[in-house]
């Protein structure tokens, strides 16, 4: 058994909670990025699939931590889960708002624990989308990620 935890990373370090109803709309309280804490390390996706000593990320301190409970899943298995992770969370597949740090920790949790981290933090990109700020800068969003091939 292990505790597992989420920390929770506010990337605008609170820019967002302050600007965003005059820029975007819709009050967003942070843009997050997660992790998730287990077995010793700390869990995440960026440039693919990391794991470093708690709280010695580039990401400094957490915003948040939250207890997403305990799991029966031994390490090992775990551990094997992670390998398999790295098929779909690479550096080429990520993507700001479909395939980021926060689905990582998502499938991560639901694996571990049975549980999903936080609607507010999944529900982040859907949310600001649907703003006249998120329609209008999607498309500039998807060509970074997913750039056409030379004609």
């Amino acid at each position: 058994m292990a505790r597992v935890e989420l920390y929770v990373y506010d990337l605008s370090h609170g820019m967002a909670r302050t600007m965003s109803l005059p820029v975007v709309g819709r009050q967003i309280d942070g843009i997050w990025h997660t992790s998730v804490v287990v077995y010793g390390f700390e869990w995440y996706y960026g440039n693919g699939i990391k794991a470093e000593l708690p709280g010695q990320t580039i990401m400094g301190i957490p915003h948040q931590k939250i207890d997403m409970g305990v799991t029966e899943i031994p390490e090992d298995i775990f551990f094997e889960y992670i390998e398999e992770l790295r098929q779909i969370y690479t550096f080429d597949k990520y993507h700001l708002l479909d395939n980021n740090c926060n689905t990582f920790s998502n499938a991560a949790c639901e694996f571990l624990v049975g549980k999903s981290i936080p609607s507010q933090i999944t529900n982040l990109p859907h949310d600001f989308l649907q703003t006249p700020m998120g329609q209008m800068i999607r498309p500039y969003i998807d060509a970074m990620f997913n750039p056409r091939p030379p004609q």
